[in-house]
């Protein structure tokens, strides 16, 4: 590239993300402004001081960057040498965790529902899918092992340097601090529900113990400081992220709210105690965070001798107690607390029998020949993702739209089969399915609704809804295939195929050799993504919301995913993978979606015997589409091996 292409290619490049970007994200917080009906804090005071500490972490970034670099934060146009010094010492990516904060500054300092509700996790999602789907591959293919963090260097056993220390709790404390007051100002859930059993009407609230509850916050922030070894520090970071991810997954997810129980202040505890007691208090009490974070604290602090291990766990212990004795918290809640900490703690272990599970499923193809025809097992999973995505579409659409769901389904597979022969089409791939192809095909399929007197937006949110659900399914189709497949793995666990058949073996020659599952992540991130949709159809949201959010989760944990992903058939196109440029696009597509306002609410879920006839009909023949073919037919759509 001539001096002056790459001087001009490096002016616009910069243009689209300090001009273009965020102009992109005001228009769509104004145009969105009527999406969402939060409630949502509005001061200069605190607006500003986010929004300008955001800029400064932001600056420090890009002088780190060009100091200890040698160059432009550019992903197109990378610095040459791995930085790890100034701000970066401290905050991983403080680009893009400084621009976060600047788009929740300004929404605070505005007040803007669309802004603190739907840009700025939107912000916060792309940032964690461009560090994961490009940025950390690029550098590990760049740096090599150079990519660890500071605090993974060196032995485990040695005691934490004091930017470790800070590195850890920014990246834990800090976050946490931000999502939970999110969750506090999310409030009361519709249709609520409360944890509290009768015994727990029958416990006194002692004012006292408050002292023993509140010193939860004291010791998590002191924590990082008092652990002795590299090791402790670590496991204190990974325990703390999990648990955050699980946890604030389930806030989400699940209706509860648990407000604390009424009382008189009669000390000073009862006035910290009473204090404590906010009108938001009832949200993210089930699991309990305090009883998390007590025994993560123990589960580290406790390392290193006997009477240390016995005085961090009884002190866990009467935290857990004093939840109760508060009232700030639910016999149940305190117990989820526990269980939740159990998943923590065997997490890796968890994903270990996962991972097991799934390397059963890869290795499982059998077959069985029919005269001409050969029966694949994997076109069972297909059946079974027809078959409940074609109840859930139907269960959110008026009575007598059966033929309707039948349009989505049989254009969904011709527009996956048409769209998988474009891209990925071959002699020794006669008869793939492509997902893009499906989607597209769907809202082909849909169309129809406009001459039955539906809203169009209700039909494709009642899609989005059933889409993770199918595709979720679908993935163990993948797995069996041996499609989707992952890469070699070089920092994490992976599965082995051995089966001939799979393509794995027959096409990207990786037979016992680990690879990435990525048709597990991708189920996982389905069945979350599933989940949260499901309970914003709970919540009466609006189709277009719905819909765009699909799109938006949607296209940011395929943009991942693909970076994981080996099938050697896949271009690339500018440094990123074909399906990747095809997820920022979807990405897109949702911010725009949700921008739409005045679409319907999409109302609940209405279950009829006659969908399961026609739900099971379209299942046989998605098992025949994709589990059935003529293996000595060289015609195009014939095989599938």
């Amino acid at each position: 590239m001539g001096t002056m292409r790459l001087f001009w290619a490096k002016v616009l490049y910069g243009l689209l993300f300090v001009v273009a970007t965020p102009l992109a994200l005001l228009l769509w917080a104004f145009a969105a402004r009527d999406a969402i009906h939060l409630a949502t804090p509005q001061s200069f005071l605190w607006g500003s001081v986010l929004s300008a500490s955001g800029l400064v972490i932001v600056l420090l970034g890009m002088l780190s960057l060009w100091v200890y670099g040698g160059g432009l934060p550019m992903n197109a146009f990378p610095p040459p040498r791995y930085v790890a010094s100034g701000i970066y010492a401290l905050i991983p990516h403080p680009i893009y965790g400084g621009f976060v904060m600047l788009c929740g500054g300004i929404s605070i300092y505005y007040g803007s529902q669309s802004g603190l509700w739907l840009v700025t996790p939107s912000v916060a999602l792309a940032c964690a899918a461009l560090v994961l789907g490009y940025e950390q591959p690029e550098l590990r293919k760049r740096f090599g092992v150079r990519v660890a963090s500071p605090c993974q260097v060196g032995s485990t056993s040695e005691r934490p340097s004091i930017i470790c220390r800070l590195r850890v709790s920014i990246a834990v404390l800090l976050p946490w601090l931000a999502a939970f007051g999110m969750i506090w100002l999310l409030g009361k859930p519709g249709a609520a529900i409360a944890t509290y059993l009768p015994l727990d009407r029958h416990i006194p609230i002692l004012q006292w113990t408050e002292i023993l509850y509140a010193s939860t916050y004291l010791v998590v922030i002191l924590t990082p400081l008092l652990l002795n070894t590299r090791d402790g520090l670590l496991r204190f970071q990974m325990r703390g992220i999990t648990a955050m991810l699980l946890m604030f997954s389930l806030y989400l997810l699940l209706p509860f709210f648990v407000p604390p129980r009424p009382f008189e202040p009669a000390t000073a505890m009862g006035n910290l105690l009473l204090w404590e007691q906010t009108p938001y208090s009832g949200a993210g009490a089930f699991p309990s965070f305090h009883v998390v974070w007590a025994l993560v604290a123990a589960s580290v602090l406790g390392q290193g001798g006997r009477w240390k291990q016995i005085l961090w766990w009884a002190w866990a212990v009467l935290v857990a107690v004093c939840c109760v004795t508060t009232g700030m918290h639910s016999i149940l809640d305190v117990l989820a607390g526990i269980a939740a900490f159990v998943l923590i703690v065997n997490m890796k272990k968890i994903w270990i029998g996962i991972l097991a599970g799934a390397e059963w499923v890869a290795n499982s193809w059998q077959e069985r020949r029919v005269g001409r025809l050969r029966i694949i097992n994997h076109g069972g999973y297909a059946a079974a993702a027809a078959f409940v995505g074609l109840l859930l579409i139907d269960a959110m659409l008026p009575a007598g739209c059966e033929l309707l769901a039948v349009s989505i389904f049989l254009c969904a597979t011709i527009g996956a089969a048409f769209w998988a022969q474009w891209v990925e089409g071959s002699p020794a791939l006669l008869r793939p399915m492509g997902f893009y192809g499906g989607m597209a095909g769907a809202i082909i399929g849909a169309i129809p609704a406009l001459f039955l007197g539906l809203n169009l937006w209700v039909v494709l949110a009642a899609i989005c809804v059933a889409a993770p659900w199918i595709q979720g399914l679908g993935r163990l189709r993948c797995l069996v295939q041996g499609c989707c497949h992952g890469r070699v793995t070089e920092t994490v666990e992976g599965i082995r195929y051995v089966h001939p058949r799979s393509r794995v073996c027959r096409l990207a020659d990786l037979k016992g050799i680990p690879i990435h599952a990525t048709p597990v992540y991708s189920i996982l991130w389905n069945a979350l993504v599933g989940l949260m949709l499901l309970r914003l159809v709970a919540l009466n949201c609006s189709s277009t919301l719905i819909a765009g959010i699909y799109l938006l989760l949607s296209g940011a944990g395929r943009f991942v995913e693909e970076a994981y992903r080996g099938e050697p058939q896949t271009r690339i196109v500018f440094g990123l993978r074909f399906y990747q440029w095809i997820a920022a696009l979807i990405f897109v597509c949702g911010a725009v979606v949700t921008a739409v306002s005045g679409a319907p609410i999409l109302q609940g879920f209405h279950f009829r015997f006659s969908a399961v006839l026609v739900a099971a009909g379209c299942g046989v023949i998605a098992w025949f589409v994709t589990g059935v073919d003529f293996p000595e037919s060289s015609r195009r759509f014939a095989r599938l091996t």
